[in-house]
């Protein structure tokens, strides 16, 4: 039982320490992006990790549930209906749910890859309805409200972002809680099993897709929730929530995070707010960055961010962490550095020749600031210099590589003998 409550312990905590730690009012934003992703993920999750469904049009949910909310957000502000603004993630959650009901049931009549395609049609339709019916969605500028209205609650009015932040918390530790006992209900189990066979799950007596349409509801109403949490943010919904292109960041943070773990998509989520966010403000080639680590996780590591946590955590756990597997990672990682600032170098410098937007000069062209350092980007010095650090930490990664994988192997024995005899100790 304390096994069982320490980690949920631990994530509460976290959530109620991050803005002590971070109370600068754009962490918070940031935080609170962070918060409603999140939880975006784990409701995706529930369909592409536990049903085995992917889905390139889960943002149709949440961007629905975000309007639904705003639109109660104006009664609310009209005078016209007394509701609390701490339940309207609530009513984004039904409204994502009654989206799920309508159309769910059309798009989980097949599996597979004819379940992908129809999701993806039906997100451009929304998308394209969102733009067809201003008067509901607001057209391309979108719908804006207000969050503080009424008297204040215990003091409580959500002006302050630090009062919107600790709501999203606390809906995001309720709704994670949830979304982790289902998993445990019967219906997660038969969900599992129709992932797994779904032939052998009809023939015991369950139909597959009643089974991942009911799970398809649940999953809209968390995403609901996590709409409505992002209108009581930002105060406005466009379009774009319920684009392809929000669908697919949903599907890249999951599998970043890592879909076969619960946690993976937490891990998912913060980073990819971090990658869209932050890595936004140093430089306009983010995107390319995003997408280069997302090939790298598909290449590498499948099982996702949460996989290298798991493996490490049992590392630790059985003590096979040695100085000898430390000198083979720390060697790894720093060629992995020295690679990574070369990238980097040559993605910058290349991204500030098509833009084409360095200053003339009489000498010709000026040099550019780069992460603080000026850099002449049509001196060969310099594109050299890049190469240079691409190929050194290239050689020394192929170069490590096999100590580090016989270092690691040789851990992982360990792993095995100690995790096996604790399963013996157990039965006895």
């Amino acid at each position: 039982m304390k096994r069982t409550l320490l980690p949920w312990l631990c994530f509460a905590l976290a959530l109620l320490a991050a803005p002590l730690l971070f109370p600068q009012s754009a962490a918070l934003s940031l935080l609170s992006q962070m918060g409603t992703m999140v939880l975006l993920c784990l409701s995706y999750n529930m369909l592409l990790g536990e049903g085995g469904m992917l889905s390139f049009g889960h943002a149709v949910y949440s961007g629905l549930g975000a309007f639904g909310a705003i639109h109660l957000m104006n009664r609310i502000g009209d005078g016209g209906l007394a509701f609390p603004i701490t339940l309207v993630p609530l009513a984004g959650g039904l409204t994502g749910a009654l989206c799920g009901v309508a159309l769910g049931y059309l798009t989980t009549r097949r599996a597979g890859t004819t379940f992908s395609m129809i999701t993806l049609g039906l997100v451009e339709l929304v998308s394209a309805c969102a733009l067809m019916f201003p008067d509901l969605f607001g057209g391309e500028g979108g719908i804006s409200s207000n969050r503080v209205v009424g008297e204040p609650v215990l003091g409580i009015s959500y002006g302050p972002q630090i009062q919107v932040y600790y709501l999203i918390a606390g809906w995001l530790l309720v709704c994670a809680i949830a979304i982790h006992a289902l998993k445990h209900t019967p219906l997660g189990r038969i969900l599992n099993a129709v992932r797994d066979n779904p032939e052998r799950a009809a023939f015991i007596g369950y139909d597959p897709q009643r089974v991942r349409y009911l799970a398809l509801i649940l999953s809209a109403f968390f995403a609901g929730v996590s709409g409505g949490l992002s209108a009581i943010n930002f105060e406005i919904v466009s379009a774009e929530y319920v684009g392809a292109l929000r669908s697919g960041a949903i599907l890249l943070f999951t599998f970043i995070g890592g879909a076969a773990y619960f946690y993976g998509p937490i891990i998912g989520g913060v980073v990819g707010v971090l990658f869209a966010s932050l890595l936004s403000a140093y430089t306009q080639a983010w995107q390319f960055y995003l997408g280069a680590f997302f090939i790298l996780i598909v290449m590498g590591l499948p099982g996702g961010l949460a996989s290298l946590v798991d493996h490490l955590a049992r590392v630790l756990r059985a003590r096979a962490f040695d100085a000898r597997l430390a000198r083979r990672l720390a060697a790894l990682v720093a060629a992995g550095l020295v690679a990574l600032a070369g990238i980097v170098l040559v993605t910058e410098m290349a991204y500030q020749l098509s833009l084409g937007s360095l200053a003339e000069t009489g000498a010709g062209m000026a040099p550019v600031l780069l992460f603080g350092v000026a850099i002449d980007v049509h001196s060969i010095a310099a594109w050299a210099s890049a190469a240079a650090l691409v190929f050194a930490g290239v050689a020394a990664i192929a170069r490590l590589r096999g100590a580090w994988q016989q270092a690691w192997s040789g851990a992982w024995k360990r792993v095995e003998a100690f995790e096996q005899a604790r399963r013996e100790e157990e039965r006895s």
